[in-house]
């Protein structure tokens, strides 16, 4: 384990493939759209690559498998995508081993908890709330609570705004190149967890300051 530690105050931390794997329910929406199409299923190992840049962006892609989609296409798909993803929120999708007890740990010492994420907002704060973690956090950023998302700083500095801390009092914790570039971007430590969505992406290529496994070994690391 690294000697590296960080006097954060306030601890960013990533939904889909962070807090909460997702990738069944999305995959299972995207699916839906898909079928309803006459087009075949796409298999989870695809759809897992396609997360991160939030559900239009997913399926985008997802439509783009068999050809590159209009816009016009995509905007036609997403309600039937939305109504099916919001019926279906956490049919399959669980909470990360270890997620809950860090995150009981992290708001006992005090530190502000943010939960910063590009997923849309009619989606963000529903599924905190049904598998238990809204609680947790102090302020929670979606996708549209900004005019811009990961990887663009502004959702990090905008926290950091927010606490009345710089950049630098925070760390952000993701899984994904969109986590990283944004950390670096702002002037934030990042540490990504080994599993979630970075598609064919190594883990070493995401560049992180530390690689953790599970969300508990990041509090040794805080001091």
């Amino acid at each position: 384990m690294t000697t590296q530690s960080f006097a954060a105050q306030m601890v960013l931390i990533d939904l889909d493939g962070t807090l909460i794997d997702t990738a069944p329910d999305l995959a299972g929406a995207a699916n839906h759209v898909l079928q309803s199409l006459g087009r075949p299923p796409a298999p989870m190992p695809v759809i897992r690559g396609f997360i991160g840049n939030g559900v239009r962006e997913l399926m985008r892609r997802a439509l783009a498998i068999e050809a590159e989609p209009t816009e016009a296409e995509v905007d036609a798909a997403m309600p039937e995508f939305s109504a099916y993803y919001g019926a279906h929120l956490t049919a399959h999708s669980v909470v990360y081993p270890g997620v809950e007890e860090a995150l009981q740990e992290l708001h006992a010492q005090g530190r502000k908890l943010v939960c910063i994420t590009n997923k849309a907002g009619q989606f963000t704060e529903p599924l905190l709330e049904r598998l238990g973690l809204c609680n947790y956090f102090d302020l929670v950023l979606s996708g549209d609570s900004l005019p811009r998302k990961k990887p663009d700083p502004l959702p990090l500095t905008h926290a950091a705004a927010h606490f009345g801390l710089s950049p630098e009092r925070g760390l952000l914790v993701g899984d994904s190149i969109n986590d990283t570039q944004a950390a670096r971007a702002a002037g934030m430590p990042v540490v990504a967890v080994s599993y979630g969505y970075r598609g064919d992406m190594p883990l070493a290529d995401l560049a992180a300051d530390v690689v953790i496994d599970t969300l508990p070994q990041l509090l040794p690391l805080l001091r």
